[in-house]
């Protein structure tokens, strides 16, 4: 692995950040400093952690980070969900975010696996 850029998971994990801006600029003006900024913030905090953790100089600590964000990626998986209760976003939205964020889950845990080898 030459840098984190390299890596499927951020990459996919960059997509899925652009993917949450687009839905969530129609979101009501009311929850921009609720849900949208919330799903935002959980959103980058996936490739960062992915970026970070990879920088680091141990598989340990890249374990560390990529379990952090695995957290954040099952916050957006929440916060998708809560959004298409409350209406916000459709069903198919729903659907192609969640199959997304399951393919980068994917990808997390065979970094994590392919770290413990």
């Amino acid at each position: 692995m030459k840098t984190h850029m390299d890596l499927d998971a951020w990459k996919l994990s960059m997509s899925l950040v652009s993917d949450i801006y687009m839905l969530t600029r129609d979101f009501p003006k009311e929850e921009i400093y609720g849900l949208t900024s919330q799903i935002r913030r959980a959103a980058v905090s996936i490739p960062t952690n992915i970026a970070e953790g990879a920088a680091r100089g141990s598989n340990k600590d890249f374990a560390h980070f990529l379990n952090i964000s695995l957290g954040s990626l099952a916050e957006v998986e929440t916060q998708i969900i809560l959004s298409d209760n409350l209406g916000f976003v459709s069903s198919t939205q729903k659907a192609a975010t969640i199959e997304k964020l399951t393919n980068i889950r994917r990808l997390i845990i065979g970094l994590k696996r392919a770290l413990q080898s």
